[in-house]
């Protein structure tokens, strides 16, 4: 789960992360009053969306002044960013974060994440703050600090004044950096978080280390024991077809293909996104409906697929083990029947109950190419998608 920067910060400030002041906007005039609560001095006027680059796409605006910032924020709110985050469609501007000016003297990098490799959550710092850290990732890796966490001690202090000596930091600066970098891993630990990341972390003109930007995202299998993190969700951020499927308990995440998929099991998913690309096809989605699925559930897997107009044919892969295949079967033709789905339909199924789930399909009526195996599934589905567009 993703939240605004406003939001990040609102979490970090309780852990005594050191914030600079800001005051949410949803209007122009919202804003003009923002800036003039914050002393009506220099402020900037940042979109609030769940991607980073906003900066680079134009959606972080200096002003000067409270009219500069009631203009400002005329020319961001409905506006589309589009950044490498966003996907080619972008997101729209709905929110803004009028904050305070701050004299920059140095910018840097902090983030918190799990080193799956080593088990360990990792403190990761660089000089190279401002910019794509996954860039300077990929080009310059030496640049990347890192301090690997032991989960008995947690983030001990000689680490945190390891990283400030790295960075090049001195005098009170160091103690600053050593109580924000401890504040947020504390805070990261308390709320689950997934990332944790300050992307500029700034170096004031007196010495000060405050996070001008803020990044928190969530182990969705974790909101559960943080009601306060899930009231932060903001469904006008999400895909609507994700939004629709976590209501069923679905997993769905959309992708830029045309071939439907639903499977149970999320490493069969996985498997059957894998073998449609080695056949030459593009799935369009990841869908997973899980061990206990239903006809009900089914029918509404099939809605949300169904809803992107890039799909032109749907593969159904069911492994028979918790989820038998005659409930299946049962689900996707009424599914088919209810929604007049008129798209090539490829089903396999396998184990539990398949003889039955094949007979039920069989016996439908309905238009369904049926598979042995995925890669015989994988094949046909491609075939007939490429039918479709020809």
């Amino acid at each position: 789960m993703k939240i605004h920067e406003y939001q990040a910060k609102e979490i970090l400030k309780k852990f005594g992360v050191a914030i600079p002041r800001g005051i949410l906007a949803t209007t122009p005039l919202q804003a003009e009053g923002a800036a003039r609560q914050l002393g009506g001095g220099i402020c900037a006027v940042k979109a609030q969306i769940h991607a980073g680059g906003r900066g680079k796409a134009g959606g972080i605006k200096l002003a000067r002044s409270p009219e500069e910032a009631r203009l400002h924020a005329e020319a961001l709110l409905g506006m589309v960013l589009h950044t490498p985050q966003t996907g080619p469609e972008g997101q729209e501007v709905r929110k803004l974060y009028v904050e305070e000016g701050v004299r920059i003297a140095r910018e840097l990098y902090l983030g918190i994440a799990l080193d799956r490799e080593r088990s360990r959550m990792t403190v990761m710092a660089s000089a190279e703050g401002g910019m794509d850290i996954e860039e300077v990732a990929k080009a310059h890796p030496e640049k990347i600090l890192k301090e690997t966490v032991d989960p008995l001690l947690g983030f001990m202090p000689f680490q945190a004044r390891q990283l400030a000596f790295k960075l090049g930091l001195q005098g009170d600066s160091v103690s600053a950096f050593v109580r924000f970098s401890t504040g947020l891993f504390q805070a990261a630990v308390a709320t689950d978080a997934s990332i944790a990341e300050i992307n500029p972390l700034v170096v004031t003109a007196t010495g000060g280390v405050i996070a001008l930007d803020a990044k928190l995202n969530f182990d969705d299998n974790a909101i559960y024991r943080h009601p306060e993190v899930a009231a932060m969700r903001d469904p006008g951020e999400e895909d609507p077809k994700e939004t629709q499927a976590k209501e069923y308990d679905l997993a769905y995440i959309a992708l830029d293909g045309n071939i439907g998929c639903m499977v149970n099991g999320a490493g069969l998913a996985m498997a059957t996104m894998d073998v449609i690309q080695l056949a030459g096809g593009a799935p369009a989605n990841f869908l997973d409906v899980g061990g206990g699925a239903d006809e009900k559930k089914v029918t509404e897997a099939f809605k949300i697929i169904l809803q992107d107009p890039a799909v032109k044919a749907v593969l159904v892969n069911i492994f028979g083990g918790i989820m038998k295949c005659d409930i299946i079967a049962n689900g996707v033709v009424a599914a088919a029947r209810q929604l007049g789905l008129s798209m090539p339909l490829v089903v396999r199924l396998q184990c539990t109950n398949v003889e039955l789930g094949n007979e039920i399909l069989a016996k439908s009526g309905l238009d369904i190419i049926a598979a042995d195996d995925l890669g015989d599934a994988a094949r046909k589905v491609v075939a007939a998608t490429r039918a479709v567009k020809a």
